[in-house]
């Protein structure tokens, strides 16, 4: 593909094998974690969040998180994220080699009291030490804010809100947010107005949009979000996904679906969309069921010359 526009080059990030599996009812091999990873390397991904340094006992589907991280081939094009919570699970990570750290606390005083047992000027200053550190090892920090657009267990969440937690956290030098519909509740006109606040007070970040399609708007959210100007977005392969401190929430919005939509929308993705067709159907296989991807079952929409 020649090199597009750098406005219409769109970078995705790949959450399945942590945001998806992490929900899974059965423990998925490592082997199996690693083959999917390596294969999806060569899709053209800008990141793979590979996994979660949590403790095992609170998501005992990601325990092998270094053993995956061990057992990857690397591809230099491909920046490969871990999920810290703290400092220990930060100090594995480094240990991994994570090109890159993903923090994550809630705008819900609710949500994340539920999800991380804590309030959040708690979660705030725990994870000043997790970038302290990662400041020290010269390592990149994205925090995901979750339910920035309402939580499920609270309800609506102020803009001011979100907007307030995310200069709390440029103030301390991370290289990027990402807002997150945890719960999907966003919408697109609540999607273009937060999208375009944070463009113009945070033009140093890295913005990324995270939606879940718990209610069918995750691909019309990413419309608008592409309209407000944001270039970054996390998808998971085949729709996996989904809080499970979020009654309700669904799976993510699917990768194979959202390059297949920019790319006929004349969006340059840089992405294989048969491979990822081809990672979608090997996942179905490794969850033994059949996954929300419509496009897999569908294919994508044929190219006919005009005549």
């Amino acid at each position: 593909m020649n090199a597009a526009h750098p406005s219409r080059r769109i970078y995705v990030a790949e959450v399945v094998t942590r945001d998806g599996f992490q929900s899974e009812p059965q423990f998925i091999p490592t082997t199996d974690k690693i083959a999917l990873i390596d294969r999806m390397s060569e899709a053209g991904y800008a990141a793979i969040e590979v996994s979660s340094f949590t403790s095992p006992k609170a998501i005992p589907m990601l325990a092998d998180a270094d053993a995956v991280f061990a057992g990857i081939t690397r591809n230099p094009a491909v920046e490969y994220l871990a999920l810290v919570p703290n400092v220990r699970g930060a100090e594995r990570a480094l240990a991994a080699r994570a090109d890159a750290f993903n923090l994550v606390m809630s705008v819900s005083e609710a949500h994340n009291q539920a999800n991380l047992r804590m309030s959040r000027e708690q979660s705030f200053a725990q994870l000043q030490d997790v970038i302290r550190l990662a400041r020290d090892h010269d390592t990149p920090v994205n925090v995901s804010l979750s339910t920035s657009f309402g939580c499920s267990l609270a309800g609506p969440v102020a803009p001011d809100d979100v907007m307030h937690w995310a200069r709390r956290f440029a103030d301390l030098g991370v290289r990027g947010i990402s807002l997150c519909d945890t719960t999907g509740m966003a919408d697109p006109a609540a999607v273009g107005a937060l999208c375009e606040r944070a463009v113009a007070a945070f033009p140093q970040l890295q913005i990324t949009l995270h939606f879940h399609n718990t209610r069918g708007m995750g691909l019309a959210n990413v419309v608008t979000a592409l309209q407000a100007g944001i270039r970054h977005f996390d998808a998971s392969l085949g729709g996996l996904g989904g809080c499970p401190y979020a009654p309700g929430a669904t799976g993510n919005i699917c990768t194979e679906e959202l390059v297949h939509m920019l790319e006929r929308m004349g969006y340059d993705t840089g992405m294989d969309l048969q491979l990822l067709l081809a990672c979608a159907a090997q996942l179905e296989r490794l969850v033994g069921r059949t996954v929300p991807s419509q496009l897999l079952r569908a294919g994508p929409v044929p190219t006919v010359a005009l005549s």
